[in-house]
């Protein structure tokens, strides 16, 4: 379980994100991460239970968490630390290009989960716009379900846009919308309060599951 200590750390950590800081509160960052393993090993668990691919992927849920260590070599922000906790938990671990279902841990109402593939590679990105042109009626069906809509009001979200439709695609493909995508997952946000309730990992669950379908669509083609 998340409790309030944990987004009391990773609010003092976005206010004074420095080597020193992070230091000084070092068992504080063990006591989160604890937390946030614990979290992770009961979503992994209960995921295991109906998504059988993840189940046969024999993760640890270590692995499934991101360092919270930045890589700043070629970036402008030189912040040592991530702000947030961000875990994946996905078939074939968080290395791999499958799709899979993840949960954002900030403060300050900076939480959100979902699921789907974000930023994939090039090659990748063009089996998933094959298997959502090729199979359209099927996806349109997935995401325009009536648990998945009242989960994610938003629907699918792009992790970035093209301006024109992606070579070998014409404009009026009735797909051509999603297939301008470079990249397709879901979010959904949630409060403070609703991260440091008990009910959180449960609920997290429930969302992973609406979300399923569309992860498995995208997998398909991998």
């Amino acid at each position: 379980m998340i409790t309030p200590s944990t987004l009391l750390f990773l609010r003092g950590l976005k206010a004074r994100n420095t080597r020193e800081w992070f230091e000084e509160h070092r068992p504080e960052f063990r006591d989160a991460y604890g937390e946030v393993i614990g979290l992770t090993a009961e979503m992994l668990r209960e995921v295991c239970a109906f998504d059988p691919a993840v189940a046969a992927s024999g993760l640890n849920p270590k692995n499934c968490i991101m360092r919270i260590y930045r890589d700043v070599r070629f970036s402008k922000d030189k912040s040592p630390y991530k702000t947030n906790f961000f875990v994946f938990v996905n078939r074939g671990g968080r290395r791999s290009p499958f799709g899979g279902y993840y949960v954002h841990i900030g403060p300050e109402g900076e939480s959100f989960a979902g699921g789907g593939v974000y930023m994939p590679e090039p090659a990748v990105l063009e089996l998933l716009r094959e298997e959502i042109g090729g199979h359209f009626s099927e996806w349109r069906s997935i995401i325009s379900h009536e648990a998945f809509s009242r989960e994610f009001p938003e629907g699918v979200l792009p992790s970035g846009l093209l301006k024109r439709p992606p070579k070998g695609y014409d404009a009026d493909d009735p797909a051509i919308d999603y297939l301008r995508y470079k990249g397709y997952y879901t979010q959904r946000f949630f409060s403070d309060a609703e991260v440091t309730s008990p009910g959180f990992a449960p609920r997290l669950v429930a969302l992973y599951r609406t979300v399923k379908p569309m992860v498995d669509f995208l997998n398909r083609p991998l």
